[in-house]
């Protein structure tokens, strides 16, 4: 049995996740703290933040992240593609920086305009 704590919503609440009875949630105070349950045990995913290279501006760095959540035992597959991306200024916030990141269907977009 894993002990979890919901970070769906506000109310934070203790999930216990039974491995052996088919991810069975309980604690959970709503159906989306038994999605979040299930999927952190079975396939934990996040958000990804990062930041890319960026030419012909007073800055050097643009923030990235990614549009929706990957596998988590993806992340550093993901934060090496970024390592090789120089990206030209102008950069418009929400601005797609690379595509369908380690074949996710997720994208890394800009979180800041660069001028």
């Amino acid at each position: 049995m894993k002990q979890l704590i919901c970070i769906v919503c506000p109310k934070g609440c203790h999930l216990s996740v039974d491995e052996e009875k088919d991810f069975a949630v309980s604690g959970n105070s709503c159906k989306r703290g038994e999605t979040y349950g299930k999927m952190e045990i079975k396939d934990p995913q996040r958000i990804v933040t990062s930041t890319v290279a960026v030419t012909g501006s007073v800055y050097v760095r643009c923030p990235v992240k990614t549009d929706k959540t990957i596998s988590k035992r993806l992340m550093f597959e993901a934060m090496k593609t970024l390592d090789r991306i120089t990206v030209p200024a102008p950069i418009r916030l929400g601005q797609i920086i690379v595509k369908n990141v380690c074949n996710t269907g997720a994208n890394f977009i800009a979180t800041r305009d660069i001028r």
